[in-house]
């Protein structure tokens, strides 16, 4: 399951009231860190996709949300379980450590 693109009209519906924990990505198209680790949140959405959903939001296209939830500095991940945030980590990470974090969180 690649991930998902979230917008400020979809957040509430795909990640508050998802049924199952949603790990949201904050980036922007001008963030190289945030690039490094697109491909490896893929691969992690593939591996985990029966234990989460691995969702982007665009903080220059959805100003409404990163503001809502204080995003300063990308990448920014944060996971959302019944609706709240529970988590979150900040900054580029190789793939074993993202995905090493996220399990660690779930």
């Amino acid at each position: 399951m690649a991930t998902k693109a979230v917008t400020d009209a979809s957040f509430a519906a795909d990640v508050l009231g998802s049924d199952k924990p949603v790990l949201v990505d904050f980036w922007a198209d001008w963030c190289g860190p945030c690039k490094m680790i697109g491909p490896s949140l893929e691969e992690i959405s593939d591996e985990l996709a029966d234990k989460v959903t691995i969702a982007k939001v665009d903080i220059m296209e959805n100003t409404d949300i990163a503001t809502k939830y204080g995003v300063q500095s990308i990448p920014l991940m944060v996971l959302f379980k019944n609706g709240e945030p529970v988590a979150q980590k900040l900054g580029a990470a190789p793939k074993s450590q993202l995905k090493g974090w996220l399990e660690s969180v779930l």
